[in-house]
């Protein structure tokens, strides 16, 4: 897997709009002016939105083809060192006929969202390069008052460092979900509830595999395309997995995760960690699915670890696709053995 450059204060990172095009309407660009200006004043960033980024949510929608463009160029523009999505979405898989791959392989960099980026990071994945599924411009770097400190460390110690990045231990909060993105609420800041550390909700001991995964229903929506990884990339992994504010009830997670069951990926897996689920829906519904899939083909002893503090939760940490990561389920603790970057 090839891993990005680091990024250092000064670089340029380019912003696309990949799947919602949102980031563009008239009554967001507040919010998306925010989020560049964290980039810039957190990060001492330069930033460049790609020519079609900011065209709103009915011109993203009619030209995937675009979208697909504004990525194109930003993987061979030299001067672009990272590429942050806007925000997620439903219909990213649009854009897959004209990503030009070539240039992917050619030109690693940092490349982060989540949700719907599920999409985008496999298409990094499955040509050898190894991304982030991580923040998006609309959400984390456009948080209202500040960003999240346990944000910030995460981005510093993945993207502008090549140490190994170590232990990575649930946020001590969560921010609520339900203020609107409204801008007469843009000095308004979200409540913080406490959360809780990592439960083991299955298996046992400790293991150790390359990271896959992402959103679980984007995942599910690609199994018999081209992007759906082949099963010997599952082979000794640890798979990460996570779902969206859509809060899909317990039947659909049992149905996905059986699925993949059934396809043999649990088998070839050494273990799970699961993200938090979306101000806690279904949170101990959700555990006993995993519990039934597991003991209906007999994986009861793969090691799932739960709660962590990634996907659509704020605030979040990074999870680097193809690094080798840790599991330690008697200790109740995750770790990321390599670095994200050289």
């Amino acid at each position: 897997m090839i891993k990005p450059e680091k990024l250092k204060r000064g670089d340029t990172v380019a912003i696309v709009s990949l799947s919602s095009g949102i980031a563009g309407d008239q009554d967001m660009v507040w919010r998306t002016e925010q989020g560049i200006k964290r980039l810039e004043d957190v990060f001492g960033l330069k930033v460049k939105v790609m020519p079609h980024a900011l065209k709103g949510s009915d011109y993203i929608y009619e030209h995937p083809e675009k979208r697909a463009e504004d990525l194109n160029q930003a993987l061979k523009d030299p001067e672009v060192r990272g590429i942050i999505c806007a925000i997620g979405g439903n219909d990213s898989i649009r854009t897959l006929p004209f990503v030009d791959n070539r240039a992917i392989q050619s030109n690693p960099k940092i490349f982060t969202g989540y949700s719907d980026s599920t999409v985008g990071h496999l298409m990094f994945y499955l040509n050898g390069v190894s991304s982030s599924y991580g923040p998006a411009l609309l959400t984390d770097f456009a948080e209202n008052i500040d960003m999240d400190d346990y944000t910030i460390a995460s981005i510093e110690k993945t993207w502008f460092s090549n140490d190994i990045i170590g232990e990575i231990k649930t946020s001590d909060t969560v921010r609520e979900v339900g203020l609107t993105w409204d801008k007469s609420n843009q000095q308004t800041a979200r409540n913080q509830l406490d959360n809780s550390g990592y439960e083991v909700i299955n298996g046992r001991g400790t293991v150790q595999g390359h990271l896959i995964g992402g959103c679980l229903e984007s995942l599910s929506d690609l199994r018999g395309t081209s992007l759906f990884p082949d099963l010997h990339h599952f082979d000794g992994a640890i798979l990460f997995l996570e779902t969206s504010e859509e809060y899909i009830p317990t039947i659909t997670l049992e149905s996905y995760l059986r699925a993949f069951a059934v396809m043999g990926i649990m088998n070839r897996i050494n273990g799970i960690i699961v993200g938090r689920p979306q101000k806690g829906v279904y949170y101990e519904e959700y555990k006993e699915v995993y519990r039934m899939i597991m003991k209906e083909y007999n994986c009861e002893d793969l090691p799932i670890l739960y709660n962590a503090s990634f996907g659509h939760n704020e605030p979040k940490f990074v999870m680097p696709y193809g690094v080798q990561a840790e599991i330690n389920a008697d200790e109740k603790t995750f770790t990321i053995l390599e670095s994200a970057t050289i």
